[in-house]
């Protein structure tokens, strides 16, 4: 076994004695960074013989990263990509949610009211946003994670630090967006006209 195989096979042991499981439903590749792809899913795919995760995926990879994922050994068992994706950061739109939506592979999208305080304050003080929330009685994070959940195969991942939080949360999934209120979002926070890298921050 190599290293790297090594390493990533004793880092999901790790995780399994600190959470105190003796398997995951999904263990994910959160970066790609300079490793091979290869013996990551050569270790995934050890992990997953051995009981010790379900499934895996992987993170903020782009539509060329997914392509060249899925051409690999293990490749085609990836279920899941997690990514940033909210009204401010609609790039992955272009191509990378068309690729997956082809396969039938949902993407998680974490930070669905973007990441920053400052970022997080733009987004929620957009004139147009808060318009729609206040028509429809909602918090403006809650139109922004109802309009996440129109979205083709994708699963929100909003954070919740509290039980207010969590209803609020919540309470976006009853909300029903016009598409009036939609062409408003596609103004106040337009989709992508072009290529353009995958936000990660």
């Amino acid at each position: 076994m190599t290293v790297l195989r090594q390493g990533a096979v004793e880092a999901c042991e790790r995780s399994l004695r600190r959470l105190q499981t003796d398997y995951l439903d999904l263990y994910l590749l959160h970066w790609r960074g300079s490793t091979s792809l290869a013996e990551n899913f050569e270790a995934f795919q050890s992990l997953t013989r051995a009981g010790k995760i379900r499934e895996y995926g992987v993170s903020n990879f782009d539509h060329t990263d997914m392509e060249e994922a899925m051409a690999l050994p293990g490749g085609n068992e990836i279920v899941t990509n997690q990514v940033l994706y909210n009204l401010s950061h609609r790039g992955m739109e272009w191509d990378l949610l068309p690729w997956c939506h082809q396969r039938t592979m949902p993407n998680m999208a974490y930070s669905p009211i973007d990441r920053s305080p400052t970022k997080r304050r733009g987004m929620l003080g957009n004139p147009q946003l808060t318009s729609i929330a206040s028509h429809h009685g909602a918090t403006p994070a809650q139109v922004a994670l109802a309009w996440l959940l129109l979205q083709p195969d994708i699963v929100v991942i909003p954070k919740a630090g509290n039980q207010a939080h969590v209803r609020e949360n919540r309470s976006s999934v009853g909300l029903t967006l016009t598409d009036e209120d939609l062409m408003g979002l596609d103004q106040a926070f337009p989709p992508p006209r072009e290529k353009m890298a995958l936000a990660t921050r």
